[in-house]
């Protein structure tokens, strides 16, 4: 693959520290979910992991949308990721909740959703490695 961008970020103290990309657009502090024993307070990766997805695979929809003609500009992606233990270490499962346009049919947008998560690179990224549910609203 020959990378069209390469987005750049540094991470310093794990789960209590802060999150930099190379251009300071963003710029967080991180803690760990209360849930996990954290203070809760700063953005965590799951967090960051859960937006980037919805963002990207909000993007997908939209370029499978246009190449079938149809709008699906008010779509609205929500994921959610979750982190559990798994053997000695940790695992992580993704729900996609994509509410479609209203009007349109749920064999079209089940449709266009399965075809988003084909070319999503998050999707692409995660397929085989994760579990990701698709739940169409």
């Amino acid at each position: 693959m020959d990378a069209l961008y390469t987005a750049v970020a540094t991470a310093t103290h794990g789960r209590e520290g802060r999150a930099v990309t190379s251009d300071g657009k963003l710029d967080v502090g991180l803690s760990a979910p209360v849930e996990l024993g954290g203070d809760g307070r700063g953005t965590n990766p799951e967090q960051l992991f859960a937006a980037g997805y919805a963002a990207c695979f909000g993007s997908a929809l939209g370029l499978v949308g246009r190449a079938a003609k149809v709008d699906v500009s008010d779509a609205a992606v929500t994921a959610e990721v979750g982190i559990g233990k798994q053997g000695e270490g940790f695992a992580l499962a993704v729900t996609l909740r994509v509410e479609l346009p209203d009007g349109l049919d749920e064999a079209t947008g089940r449709k266009l959703v399965e075809q988003a998560h084909q070319v999503c690179p998050y999707s692409n990224a995660t397929r085989g490695n994760i579990p990701v549910e698709l739940v169409i609203e």
